[in-house]
């Protein structure tokens, strides 16, 4: 007979009325109607005969048949208690994503959509996904999981294109790395193809009236007649992004060269946010009467602009990879 231990509550029930024993020796004392409930696998194994008595094939513990699992300790308990009414036993959180594949791979071999659902959800959460996306890309492709996949995929953009180890690095084949690299590139060269016609923006404004903070241009009255006058920020030798065909700043020239830059390696929106905040606090620093009061109004508006050209952009590009 094997050596095991018993679980710990709920799963040490006096009255319970069969033993699932994990794959390194913890006995769960469970209740068949609650499984069977839960599972159509569980019903069908529940409805052959157990044995009274220990046999060669079977063996009997406190006149309960033990059914051996494959599943350690940890993933039976979480899966168990996803079966459990919540009066016995609360829902485990799944904020680990080994804990999330091994029940995700539990839930589907007993036939456990609901558990298979919440283990999914676990995998494609924002808690999770947005501080280790790439993790998150293999577990769920080796859990075949398409759509969360997909979304893990969009997420790694906010890392560099060419990534550090990571845990799970093994759960998928180098053809399944190469076509995320290759999503990732198309989409910072997407997004990079931006810089080389800037009509969107001035689409968005349609005027200079409409964007003088971003021109260095302020109104200016003497005696009830009124006119814009340029600020003494300096001007750009570049005339590349030029609006309305007035000469651009020089903070507005490096915001746009430096941002495109880091949005090819980085082609997402917290790159984006990222980049305005620094140019707002660059631009206060200049003490310029005309784009120091507006810059960080203004610089929102655009960046909002700015975030719905990437993503659009993005979302035209196809990870091409095998489910």
């Amino acid at each position: 007979m094997t050596n095991s231990v018993s679980a710990a509550a709920p799963f040490d029930h006096a009255k319970a009325d069969i033993i699932l024993r994990s794959s390194n020796n913890i006995d769960f004392r469970v209740f068949k109607l609650f499984l069977s409930l839960a599972s159509p696998f569980f019903e069908t194994l529940f409805d052959i005969p157990q044995p009274a008595e220990a046999s060669e094939d079977q063996e009997v513990k406190d006149g309960l048949a033990v059914i051996p699992v494959i599943e350690d300790s940890k993933t039976l308990d979480a899966l168990l208690r996803f079966c459990y009414p919540c009066t016995l036993a609360d829902d485990p959180t799944l904020d680990v994503l080994q804990d999330a594949l091994d029940v995700l791979e539990a839930a589907r071999k007993y036939s456990l959509d609901s558990i298979e659902k919440k283990a999914r959800q676990a995998i494609s959460s924002p808690k999770i996904l947005e501080v280790e996306p790439l993790r998150c890309f293999a577990i769920a492709h080796r859990g075949r999981l398409r759509e969360e996949t997909l979304l893990a995929a969009k997420q790694t953009l906010a890392l560099p294109l060419i990534p550090g180890w990571f845990q799970e690095i093994e759960l998928i084949t180098a053809a399944d790395l190469l076509s995320l690299l290759t999503y990732h590139k198309k989409c910072g060269d997407a997004v990079y193809a931006l810089r080389d016609d800037i009509s969107w923006i001035t689409s968005h404004y349609g005027s200079n009236e409409a964007c003088t903070w971003l021109l260095g241009r302020y109104l200016y009255t003497n005696y009830n007649t009124q006119s814009y006058n340029n600020c003494n920020c300096p001007r750009a030798s570049s005339s590349k992004y030029r609006l309305f065909g007035i000469q651009s700043l020089q903070w507005w020239d490096n915001f746009m060269e430096e941002t495109f830059k880091e949005l090819r390696d980085k082609p997402c929106k917290a790159t984006l946010l990222a980049a305005a905040e620094k140019t707002v606090q660059s631009v206060k620093a200049l003490n310029c009467q005309a784009c120091s009061q507006k810059v960080t109004e203004g610089m929102r508006d655009l960046s909002d602009l700015f975030v719905k050209k990437v993503e659009e952009v993005v979302s035209r590009i196809e990870l091409e990879l095998n489910f």
